[in-house]
């Protein structure tokens, strides 16, 4: 197993800690067209940025964001949080998604190479830096063909000191081996916790060398919640996602309550999680170290008190392999 100390994303020389966080949740409310939410409510920016050096602090140096979380906000603000120590910082964000930022509304999606470029250099003003470390391509389920051209754009962008590296955020492993025959490609982004394991894109990364950066590592909150199935800071103003979840999101109900089924899951492993002195995000975070050595979860945040909680995980280090297997052998179960 690799030290907790650090990760290098796939083969392009870039070393971050084991452990990200991830933006979308400090960009603040957003929307897609009929008014749904599409961010986690609303947010202090004097917080997150608060929260963003505290996290660097203790040890937490890769930041993933995208362009369209908050519709710009995210990347404003972690620019702004990180201004005078970009170089101790690891960036990554994304393109694909177009919206609107005077209404704050996701309007389609772009897979063209120029708007990648557009996005690109939007992107680098938002977050006031000359280049981005690893830029994301945030369509999942991209055309093969298309996202053949935005490899190799990607590598134009190398070539040009714009980025340093590239991948692709979706759940598709065959996308992702695309992606990954590109000479700096260094990673997937994909879905993956306690409770959804990804055997293939595990398989992926050892085999190519990518790095696994994973998203929803905490189930959007429902492995940081309260025992009886709670989730962690669901809005009750009603502008979060997880109140009027997208059928992707199988893990709440309407209102943010979780799925009966997925609360269930939880509280079967609660004790294995929260063993040796854990909280159960952090128990959550220690599950996918054990997992891979390739694995950096990116958990989400939108305080001092949650950073501090998810980087707290970091002295625990991974599960033993006994707790590995007893969680196996529940959820089987």
């Amino acid at each position: 197993m690799e030290s907790l100390e650090s990760r290098t994303l796939g083969h392009s020389g870039i070393t971050v800690g084991a452990l990200g966080f991830g933006c979308w949740a400090i960009g603040g409310e957003w929307q897609d067209t009929a008014g749904n939410p599409l961010g986690w409510g609303a947010v202090d920016d004097e917080e997150s940025v608060a929260a963003i050096r505290r996290a660097i602090e203790l040890g937490v140096t890769f930041f993933d964001t995208a362009d369209a979380y908050g519709t710009g906000h995210s990347e404003r603000v972690l620019g702004r949080a990180v201004r005078g120590r970009r170089d101790e910082v690891v960036i990554a964000t994304k393109w694909g998604i177009v919206c609107d930022e005077a209404t704050k509304t996701l309007t389609g999606t772009d897979d063209t190479p120029a708007y990648a470029r557009r996005a690109l250099t939007a992107s680098l003003r938002r977050l006031d830096t000359d280049h981005i470390d690893l830029y994301q391509l945030h369509l999942s389920d991209a055309a093969l063909d298309r996202a053949t051209e935005l490899r190799d754009l990607c590598e134009e962008f190398v070539r040009e000191g714009l980025i340093r590296a590239y991948a692709w955020s979706t759940d598709d492993a065959e996308r992702a081996a695309l992606f990954a025959e590109g000479a700096h490609c260094a990673a997937v982004q994909h879905a993956c916790n306690v409770l959804e394991d990804a055997p293939e894109m595990f398989a992926l990364c050892a085999d190519r060398d990518l790095a696994s950066v994973n998203r929803s590592p905490l189930a959007m909150g429902l492995l940081a919640g309260r025992s009886g199935g709670g989730a962690r800071g669901v809005s009750e103003a009603g502008r979060d996602i997880r109140t009027v979840p997208p059928a992707w999101l199988r893990w709440f109900g309407e209102g943010g309550v979780p799925a009966p089924e997925w609360a269930a899951r939880v509280d079967s492993v609660r004790d294995v999680l929260t063993s040796d002195g854990r909280t159960l995000a952090q128990g959550a975070l220690a599950w996918l170290w054990a997992r891979s050595p390739h694995t950096v979860p990116i958990p989400g945040f939108r305080s001092v008190a949650q950073a501090e909680e998810n980087a707290g995980a970091l002295a625990y280090g991974p599960l033993r392999d006994s707790q590995m297997k007893e969680i196996h052998d529940l959820l089987a179960a």
